[in-house]
C-alpha cells in the first residue's frame, strides 16, 4: 500500500464521526476537541479529494453523494479495525501474567503471601517462573521480574521492594562459636550455592581470597539450599531477609555481611503502558512493602 497517497487517519476519523453525529459540534464532543478543529480536518479531507463531502443543512450538516460513499466505506473499515483492536485487547488481558524471581525469593517471600493475591484476583491467571537466570523481558513474555541488585538495569524501569543486606552465613552446629576474621579460612568448610548463581566465587574475589584449591560446593535449588543451610550442611551466601528468624534464634550465624546502599529486591518492568493484570499485581505487592522488618533486623523496609 502506498501510504503517502493516503489522507491522514485523524482526518478520516473526524469525518466518520461527523457522518455519525450529523454535526461538527457533536463530533467535537465525541473526539474531545473543538468543532473548529473538526471542521479543519474535514476541509483538509475535501482538499485532498478535491471534492465537497458535507454541506450545511439547518443547524447541522448533510453529506454529499461523495461524502455518503466515503462514510459507508469508512464505517466498514473502522468496524474491522475495532474488531481487531478488541480481539487483541482481550487476548492480552487473557494472557497469563508472567512473573520471574529467584527461587529463594519465591519460596521465602512470595509463596507465603501469594494466596492473598489469588483470593483477591481469581480472574488473573498467574505464571510464576522461579529461576536464578536473568530472563529477557520481551513484549508478550515476562511482565515482571523481581531482581536483586541496586535497581539499575539498562532500558528497564525498576522500583525497590525489599532492601536487605547480603550475608555469608552458616549453622552454629557447623561452624560453632569461633570467630573467622580471615575469609580464606571459610574455604575449609563445605558450601551450598543456589543453582545458576556465582555468588560464592564473586564474594571470595571481592575479599581478595586466593583459592587454595577447588571449593567443596553443592549446587541446589534455592529452597533446598536454605533447608540445607539450616541443617548445617554448608556455608552459604544469601539475602539476610530470608533467614532473619534463624539468625535471631541463634541457629544461624552471620560470618560476614555486605551492606550496600540500595541493595535489595526490585520490581523490574518494561517501559510503556502496563496490562491491567500487571497493574493489579504491582498494586498488591506494593501493599506488602510496609510490612517488612526494619533496619534493626537487617532488612530495611521501604516506606511508601
Amino acid at each position: 500500500m502506498e501510504w503517502t497517497r493516503m489522507p491522514s487517519l485523524a482526518s478520516l476519523r473526524a469525518f466518520a464521526v461527523v457522518a455519525e453525529t450529523g454535526t461538527l459540534a457533536g463530533a467535537g464532543r465525541v473526539l474531545n476537541v473543538s468543532h473548529a478543529a473538526v471542521s479543519q480536518q474535514v476541509r483538509a479531507l475535501e482538499a485532498f479529494f478535491g471534492a465537497q463531502l458535507v454541506v450545511r443543512q439547518g443547524r447541522g450538516i448533510a453529506l454529499t453523494r461523495e461524502g455518503r460513499g466515503l462514510a459507508e466505506n469508512l464505517d466498514e473499515a473502522f468496524s474491522i479495525m475495532r474488531r481487531a483492536v478488541d480481539e487483541l485487547a482481550r487476548a492480552d488481558i487473557a494472557r497469563p501474567l508472567q512473573v520471574t524471581m529467584t527461587p529463594a525469593f519465591g519460596v521465602s517471600w512470595l509463596m507465603p503471601r501469594i494466596s492473598e493475591f489469588r483470593h483477591r484476583h481469581p480472574e488473573i491467571e498467574l505464571m510464576l517462573n522461579p529461576t536464578a537466570e536473568v530472563v529477557e523481558m520481551e513484549p508478550g513474555g515476562v511482565d515482571l521480574a523481581i531482581r536483586y541488585g541496586q535497581g539499575r538495569w539498562s532500558g528497564l524501569q525498576s522500583e525497590p521492594l525489599l532492601f536487605t543486606s547480603f550475608v555469608i552465613v552458616a549453622a552454629r552446629s557447623l561452624v560453632g562459636d569461633a570467630d573467622y576474621p580471615d575469609p580464606a579460612k571459610l574455604q575449609e568448610f563445605p558450601w551450598l550455592q543456589e543453582i545458576g548463581t556465582h555468588e560464592i566465587a564473586q564474594w571470595l574475589d571481592r575479599q581478595g581470597v586466593v583459592s587454595t584449591g577447588s571449593l567443596n560446593i553443592l549446587h541446589l535449588p534455592g529452597y533446598m539450599m536454605l533447608e540445607g543451610l539450616r541443617r548445617g550442611e554448608g556455608v552459604s551466601a544469601t539475602a539476610r531477609a530470608f533467614i532473619e528468624p534463624d539468625i535471631r534464634s541463634g541457629a544461624l550465624r552471620v560470618l560476614f555481611e555486605d551492606v550496600l546502599p540500595g541493595n535489595g529486591y526490585h520490581l523490574v518492568t518494561r517501559p510503556g503502558v502496563q496490562r491491567p493484570p500487571l497493574k493489579a499485581f504491582l498494586s498488591w505487592i506494593r501493599s506488602h512493602r510496609d510490612l517488612e522488618p526494619g533496619p534493626e533486623t537487617g532488612a530495611a523496609a521501604i516506606r511508601t
